[in-house]
């Protein structure tokens, strides 16, 4: 059934992998959604941690900052720099500070938090 044409059959493999080349940069430049993060910033209000007994905010406020990024990264790999750590232990287990500022980024489906300064 060539209907009286006698055209030779185009190879179209090099049209139909460029065209999936373009699907993919198309995908990569939109990003999916919840896919990839890429690098933000957020301030984390400790403020909650003032309702644990006193020798426990600084263990709290670890805790806080853990769910925090869980509920707004959906990630539960989650690796706190050590610079976090000290910045809330900073002034004892008894005064965290009230707020934190944290530099969130994702490499290899890893989230990695570091303190801003």
């Amino acid at each position: 059934m060539d209907n009286g044409k006698n055209e030779p059959k185009s190879d179209n493999t090099s049209e139909k992998k460029a065209l999936e080349e373009d699907k993919a940069k198309s995908v990569m430049e939109k990003g999916e959604k919840g896919e990839e993060i890429g690098e933000r910033i957020y301030t984390i209000p400790l403020r909650d941690v003032k309702k644990a007994p006193r020798w426990k905010r600084s263990n709290r406020a670890i805790a806080v900052i853990m769910e925090y990024l869980k509920r707004h990264t959906k990630s539960e790999d989650i690796f706190l720099d050590a610079t976090i750590n000290e910045k809330v232990w900073e002034r004892g287990s008894q005064k965290p500070p009230s707020k934190i500022r944290v530099r969130v980024t994702e490499e290899e489906d890893i989230i990695k938090a570091e303190l801003v300064e």
